[in-house]
């Protein structure tokens, strides 16, 4: 990438959309199907993405990451394989004949727990209807009809295949033999679940004609993964968030696997502490870039910022057009700011003790740079309210704020989003390294090009 620091500005992600598609070619589907049960096919695909993936099939994780920032995202026909190691279903290391070994692996162990809970409350194996949605008792029949095709697959597969599979059961069964679940929680999952379910999008071409089944299918995922992670079960949101792995996936094990990964960083967002933690970070963060606006926020009991709950929760899915959510949700999920800021850190402080400066005190705890806990998530943030700063400063109370939040439901754009949620952060770093340059030149004397250099990194890719 080119150095585009030597005249002041801050980098610039690409923004086109990847594959040079359009937005009308990117919603151009076949007709929907109910997804598959698994994808084995996948597994030996190849990303054509430049220096991602070596001969053998093993990807570059860095390098993906990196690709899908600067990139603004993957091509829609590259997204689910993309997809499938960036949220931890492949790990980068395997190469193609791992990964089809680790695919009957990933089928029968879920294919195993989805059995457990359904044995456990063989009253939730069916969602109940009261016929008064038609297209709900359409789901459950293009749903029943997928679950037919299966079991005829099965029953037709090669005695080798079969027994293979009836190893790795065997293997599945002692591994959950010993879990244990929660009647009455899990029945109060499945009820919510039941609720929300039906409220997921259903204008988006993933549910219509037959895809209306993978309404089932989004439940039966939503079941297993709360039934098998109780600390966590299930919360208002999942369904949104779940249901973008389903659509770009197109898998019902895949997509189980790849939303229990996402959820083993993620999980405390649907928990009360983490979400008010989140929130009071962006509060943080808009205190730093615009004082006046945040003040103006923070009085008569608006201090909670929580009409940016939803945005943080779901990355934002409702305020963009919907390829571009699909974009940014990759893009935000690569984590690559996040990652980089940090080493940078950590190289300046490893710098700092290599300084006879400090060889006398060791004892010194490292003085941190930039917050590593301002996430670009919250950049993306920051950058829409400070977009709207003077319809936000007119807000005088939180159903203000609410009415605002709702006004923007599909009418942001993405590229200028990210364009200034990047300067916002390039300007919040540079901010902070002089900060860090006036205590430490004072103390040292060392020359302010040194660190320079490392902040100039975090930028030139």
């Amino acid at each position: 990438m080119e150095d585009l620091h030597s005249n002041g500005k801050p980098p610039l992600t690409v923004r086109e959309d990847p594959g040079n598609m359009s937005r009308q070619q990117a919603e151009i589907h076949p007709r929907r199907r109910v997804a598959a049960v698994s994808a084995p096919a996948l597994s030996a695909s190849r990303l054509t993405l430049p220096g991602v993936m070596d001969a053998e099939g093993r990807v570059d994780e860095s390098r993906l990451r990196m690709h899908i920032f600067k990139n603004g995202g993957v091509s829609p026909s590259e997204r689910g394989l993309a997809w499938r190691f960036l949220f931890g279903m492949y790990p980068c290391s395997s190469t193609a004949l791992e990964r089809s070994l680790l695919q009957e692996q990933l089928l029968v162990r879920y294919q195993v727990m989805k059995r457990r809970w359904q044995q456990f409350l063989p009253s939730a194996v069916r969602m109940q209807l009261n016929g008064t949605d038609a297209e709900l008792l359409a789901a459950v029949r293009y749903f029943d009809q997928r679950e037919a095709q299966t079991q005829q697959q099965d029953q037709d597969q090669s005695e080798e295949v079969k027994d293979r599979l009836a190893f790795l059961e065997l293997q599945a069964q002692i591994l959950f033999e010993r879990i244990t679940f929660d009647l009455e929680e899990l029945r109060e999952a499945t009820r919510i679940i039941d609720k929300d379910v039906p409220r997921t999008n259903r204008d988006l071409s993933y549910y219509q004609d037959e895809g209306l089944g993978n309404l089932l299918v989004l439940r039966d995922i939503l079941i297993t993964y709360a039934a098998f992670h109780p600390e966590v079960s299930y919360a208002q949101g999942m369904n949104d968030l779940c249901s973008r792995f389903l659509e770009v996936l197109d898998s019902e094990v895949d997509t189980f696997w790849s939303f229990s990964s996402y959820m083993e960083k993620f999980s405390r967002d649907f928990m009360a502490d983490g979400l008010h933690r989140k929130i009071e970070l962006e509060a943080a963060l808009l205190k730093e870039l615009d004082p006046p606006l945040y003040a103006h926020l923070v009085k008569d009991n608006m201090e909670s910022f929580t009409f940016c709950h939803r945005w943080l929760l779901l990355g934002f899915q409702r305020e963009f057009e919907h390829s571009d959510a699909l974009r940014l949700f990759e893009i935000l999920s690569c984590d690559h700011l996040e990652l980089i800021s940090q080493q940078v850190d950590r190289a300046r402080y490893q710098e700092r003790l290599d300084q006879k400066h400090y060889t006398e005190d060791r004892s010194e705890s490292p003085r941190q740079t930039f917050n590593t806990d301002f996430t670009f998530e919250l950049f993306i943030c920051a950058a829409i309210l400070l977009d709207n700063r003077e319809c936000l400063l007119r807000c005088q109370d939180d159903v203000q704020l609410i009415q605002f939040t709702s006004s923007l439901q599909g009418k942001l754009d993405l590229n200028s989003t990210l364009e200034k949620a990047e300067s916002h952060f390039y300007n919040y770093c540079k901010r902070c390294a002089w900060d860090y340059m006036n205590r430490h030149c004072r103390e040292n004397s060392s020359k302010p090009e040194d660190f320079f250099y490392q902040l100039r990194s975090l930028f030139v890719l």
